[in-house]
């Protein structure tokens, strides 16, 4: 289901306050004029590019954008003013004027000592933030010597088995100076507990610690599907991590809510931004239903968008995200604060739009994407390197991602005022595009009973599927030009060098895993382990569990497993 909303050049009585009727009616008479006598003739002698004009969701795009689009809405309700309601032209009053946005790259990659060594690279050439990523047993909830992940170890991230490594990742990384960001969803909760403990042993206080955990379960059903636990322990223990932090952590974001994997999976931009603010939406209701005051917790929600190729649709798509946010918060969830409205997010290049294929070009694709984020008023930002369609990045190509971010800030000139796009006919008239298409299939899950029921019907997966089908069928049939892919083709084309894993970090990891399980005080750890257990059993909030856990080096594997004996594994039903 997809609203196609079309621009309308029709007469209408909605007026703006700007316009007078006589000067609409000497812009509709010149309209008019200009298509038949300007356009029309210079059409005959040279035609227009026989494509659809349209963007990536489908919406098809006019040849001009005027006035006439804009009629009946209100500047001050639908656009106002940067860091008021409803914030369509960002959440504060001089945005990136004031400050700059986060330069936050992803990074992870073997052992935690490895990864380390690559923060700290970064921080050295300019970056102001860490986002980690972590491999696939970490991200499942396993130990790295889980005879199911033979061979996974560190090749997608950093392994994270337990305490230890957790205090070698941040080895010599002051904590309470920059925020941290954790890509880390199913065994979230830990994880998290893994990274307090690592302050507290440093002497440093909850309430100085700055960061965000993605946390975003639901993602993980409609997309990514790294989940562990069914729906319901699954949002219990997202539920408990807003709560842990509502109380100890003001500057913690305890969920990134993720529209990026779900246009990794194929989604369309308005997909994107209609099922990420359905997650939005599910994970208030479930915090308000826990008795927690909306206004107590809404400002530390975080958000997290993909910056893909269609350069006006994404401003358009962020813009879009922050007003019916807004709109949402105050009018359906009862936020009252203005600082329960906003909506703030980080951005990522689409890594799903990197090519293998004459990879030199993906700067430029990330170029763009990395522009149009920064233009639609991110709040932080991850560049791509030009090598991940190939590996994970080497150092070269992280480099040159992060300087495609201080050129951007420094030398484009784009910071020195906010919301430059605002106000463009086309920016604007797509704007609203997108916030009715969003809306509609908002609706449509609401019908369809929230978002859980959406997944288990696998509403969402459909969707998904099929966006994904017609994307790669445009390709296919050369519709859609990818330069290197389908078009502009090279045959003698020069891989670069890439990064390359060192089995010796494996070998690390698990001795020092083996070292823990033998040095801690094992009786102590199966006690907390069985009162986690029984925790689990009850309704209380897990995280002080948790943190008893891992603060005596109960590893990842043990803790988790004790939660799946209470919770269970979820299944996906097969979609038909």
């Amino acid at each position: 289901m997809a609203v196609r909303p079309h621009a309308n050049h029709s007469h209408s009585k909605d007026r703006t306050a700007s316009s007078t009727d006589g000067e609409i009616a000497a812009i509709e008479a010149a309209h008019q004029r200009w298509q038949q006598e300007t356009v029309a003739p210079t059409i005959q002698q040279h035609a227009e590019r026989q494509n659809e004009f349209a963007n990536l969701s489908g919406l098809p795009i006019e040849r001009l954008y005027t006035p006439l689009d804009r009629l009946g809405h209100s500047y001050l309700d639908d656009i106002g003013f940067p860091g008021e309601y409803p914030f369509t032209r960002g959440v504060y009053p001089t945005m990136h004027r004031g400050r700059l946005w986060t330069m936050r790259m992803f990074a992870g990659f073997g052992s935690a000592e490895e990864t380390n060594r690559r923060f700290k690279y970064l921080l050295a050439h300019g970056q102001n933030g860490l986002s980690v990523a972590f491999d696939l047993p970490t991200l499942y909830g396993y130990d790295a010597d889980h005879p199911n992940f033979a061979g996974e170890f560190g090749h997608c991230g950093v392994g994270i088995s337990s305490l230890a490594d957790m205090e070698l990742l941040f080895d010599g990384i002051p904590l309470d100076q920059v925020t941290t960001s954790m890509t880390i969803n199913g065994p979230a909760a830990v994880i998290w507990a893994m990274y307090l403990a690592t302050a507290e042993k440093r002497g440093i206080p909850f309430e100085h610690l700055g960061g965000t955990l993605q946390n975003d379960i639901l993602k993980e059903y409609i997309a990514q599907k790294e989940y562990i636990f069914p729906p319901g322990p699954a949002m219990r223990l997202v539920t408990d991590t807003v709560e842990f932090a509502s109380q100890y952590l003001p500057r913690w974001h305890p969920i990134s809510i993720s529209g990026y994997h779900i246009r990794e999976a194929g989604s369309t931009a308005i997909q994107e931004l209609a099922f990420t603010l359905a997650d939005g939406i599910t994970y208030v209701e479930h915090a308000r239903a826990r008795g927690l005051d909306v206004d107590a917790f809404a400002s530390q929600l975080s958000f997290f968008f993909n910056a893909h190729n269609d350069f006006f649709e994404e401003i358009a798509k962020y813009r879009a995200a922050r007003r019916l946010w807004a709109r949402t918060m105050r009018e359906r969830l009862g936020a009252t604060k203005s600082q329960s409205l906003l909506l703030r997010f980080h951005a990522q290049t689409a890594g799903c739009s990197l090519t293998a294929q004459q990879p030199d070009n993906n700067v430029v694709r990330t170029t763009l994407q990395a522009l149009a984020a920064v233009l639609g008023g991110c709040q932080s930002l991850h560049t791509n390197s030009l090598d991940e369609a190939l590996a994970l990045p080497s150092e070269r190509a992280a480099r040159i991602a992060l300087r495609t971010q201080q050129i951007i800030a420094y030398e484009s000139g784009v910071t020195n005022t906010v919301d430059p796009l605002g106000g463009s006919y086309f920016v604007e008239t797509l704007t609203d595009q997108m916030e009715q298409a969003a809306q509609a299939y908002i609706d449509e899950i609401d019908r369809l009973g929230g978002v859980i029921a959406a997944i288990e019907s696998g509403y969402f997966q459909r969707q998904i599927g099929e966006s994904a089908y017609q994307y790669q069928h445009q390709i296919d049939q050369k519709e859609r030009i990818i330069v290197g892919v389908n078009a502009f083709l090279e045959r003698d084309e020069v891989a670069p060098e890439i990064l390359r894993f060192d089995e010796r970090w494996e070998r690390e990891h698990l001795a020092r895993l083996n070292r823990v399980r033998r040095e801690r005080d094992t009786a102590l750890a199966m006690a907390r382990l069985a009162r986690l257990r029984e925790a689990a059993r009850g309704n209380e909030n897990l995280m002080p569990a948790l943190l008893d856990c891992v603060r005596v080096y109960c590893t990842l594997g043990e803790i988790v497993d004790q939660l799946r004996a209470v919770f269970g594994e979820y299944r996906e039903a097969p979609i038909t």
